[in-house]
């Protein structure tokens, strides 16, 4: 996955930009801790697949989009309209 965003990030020509992000210690910290959720939540994905049923797993997960708006509206201040 990181080869493949530097492989973009060269090809749309944003390396000066990138680099401004890369020596910000907090942004770095704020992407490490994303790549570590993302990597635990995949593993996580994984082992209920391997535990439990597909359909109640895939059922789980597909929750998570409803627990985003949610939080967004209580945590976040987000307005949540259909549109």
């Amino acid at each position: 996955m990181a080869l493949f965003l530097l492989g973009t990030i060269l090809v749309q020509g944003k390396i000066m930009s990138t680099l401004s992000v890369i020596s910000n210690s907090k942004a770095m910290i704020f992407i490490f801790l994303s790549g570590i959720a993302g990597a635990l939540s995949w593993l996580f994905y994984f082992l209920a697949l391997k535990i439990g049923k597909a359909s109640q797993v895939a059922a789980i997960d597909r929750l998570s989009l409803v627990f985003v708006f949610i939080f967004a509206a209580l945590f976040l201040g987000e307005n949540v309209s259909l549109k």
